[in-house]
């Protein structure tokens, strides 16, 4: 898999936990003190985040590291 592509399937997978959690982008991006623009740009896959961002991440929608980034 490119980096591009994983990068893509992670934001999505961002993304649905984030719903599931029945969450805005916004009040995430609140609770993780990051705008929201920045929030975006992880769901979109435009962004290669660092791991302290996806352990910050995991910790404010309540899942596990391993949780989040399960991605298939």
């Amino acid at each position: 898999m490119k980096d591009e592509e994983y990068l893509q399937k992670l934001g999505k997978r961002i993304k649905e936990v984030r719903q599931k959690k029945k969450l805005t982008q916004s009040e995430l991006a609140y609770r993780m003190k990051i705008d929201d623009s920045s929030l975006r740009r992880i769901e979109s896959g435009r962004v290669n985040s660092s791991i302290n961002m996806l352990r910050k991440l995991a910790k404010c929608l309540e899942v596990s590291l391993v949780e989040l980034i399960d991605i298939k």
